[in-house]
């Protein structure tokens, strides 16, 4: 897919505007420090995330990429504090939003940060919204769990959001049920369900996912006007560098549990440093024009099992500048000047 156009303005989206666009912040609204998770099977435990850490400002939309398995949206899980225990289980690490550390908040003060502070935005819209509800229903609810609105009110809420989405005739279709919606409108749904209280932060987990590539420009285009009308903070979770491009600010790419480099969008796609984020750029279909025939880039191998993690870096039994001592010892993470780090062993002791 290309990347997707945000040219086009959705004169709906002021809907939601209470104040105008903020600029980026300088202080982080979320900070993840050291977050680490694991899972117990049976065939043992498996660390999903190790030593986790970024962070989002107010304002910004954070690009998170990163192949399936690597630990992108477990991490999303873990800063909503929705990780199921048993048998997963948040073993390190703090999240600090506004100050706070959501981790070590109690049961019914984290259930108002969120949906209400925090939105996320599920993978798949069918299995997120429930079949039995209206997707009015479903919208207001959180209204009236959060604004303490009425019933009159909350539904007002919920047609105001399907029409800063963009689905037309919100008023009848607010009464209908997820099955009656295409894909991209369901998509649309949650959004709007994400968006209702108004979120300081909106976490989009692969919101395209199964959805065609215009309705996929349609929804990117949407949340990129949406956090430009309403200040909202943005994690992007995607396989879609063309959309990484596009709308981030900034990159974390992840492989196996742990981030590998991170920092502007516009230093990590135009000169990545780790031989991972050079190959996943490479991969990338939207990087060039692809001759008939031609086959694509690729990274040979896999994601390696992370029930048994060894001493050494994840990704050397795939990667072509592999050294003896990164099969030895696990890569510090090294700072470079303009905010970006790298966890790779070419860059030890660099200072550019």
């Amino acid at each position: 897919m290309s990347a997707p156009s945000t040219a086009a303005a959705n004169p709906q989206a002021s809907n939601l505007a209470s104040t105008s666009a903020a600029p980026v912040a300088s202080t982080p609204l979320l900070s993840v420090q050291g977050l680490g998770v694991e899972f117990r099977t049976r065939r043992g435990v498996a660390r999903v995330l190790d030593d986790v850490g970024f962070e989002l400002r107010r304002g910004q939309t954070l690009g998170v990429v990163g192949e399936s398995g690597c630990g992108k949206s477990v991490t999303a899980l873990a800063a909503m504090r929705l990780i199921s225990q048993p048998p997963g289980r948040i073993t390190a690490g703090r999240v600090f939003f506004d100050g706070r550390d959501l981790l070590s908040l109690p049961e019914a003060e984290m259930r108002r940060v969120r949906g209400n502070r925090i939105s996320m935005i599920f993978q798949e819209p069918m299995t997120s919204l429930n079949p039995a509800y209206t997707v009015g229903d479903q919208i207001a609810e959180a209204v009236r769990l959060h604004e303490g609105l009425s019933t009159a009110d909350s539904t007002a809420r919920a047609v105001q959001m399907l029409e800063a989405v963009g689905i037309p005739a919100a008023a009848q279709r607010v009464h209908e049920y997820p099955h009656q919606f295409s894909g991209g409108m369901r998509q649309r749904v949650m959004i709007a369900m994400a968006l209702a209280c108004k979120p300081d932060v909106l976490i989009a987990d692969e919101p395209t996912t199964a959805l065609d590539v215009t309705v996929q420009a349609q929804i990117f285009d949407l949340i990129a006007e949406l956090r430009e009308s309403t200040g909202t903070a943005v994690m992007l979770i995607t396989h879609d560098m063309g959309a990484i491009a596009e709308m981030a600010d900034s990159v974390v790419v992840m492989y196996a549990g742990r981030i590998v480099e991170t920092g502007d969008v516009r230093d990590i796609l135009g000169s990545p440093l780790h031989p991972y984020t050079r190959g996943l750029i490479a991969c990338s279909p939207g990087r060039r024009t692809v001759a008939p025939g031609e086959l694509l880039e690729e990274i040979p191998g896999t994601v390696p099992s992370l029930l048994e993690r060894g001493a050494g870096c994840l990704f050397a039994d795939r990667c072509a500048r592999v050294m003896q001592k990164c099969r030895q010892k696990l890569p510090a993470t090294t700072a470079l000047p303009g905010r970006r780090q790298v966890a790779c062993w070419l860059y030890e002791g660099s200072e550019a």
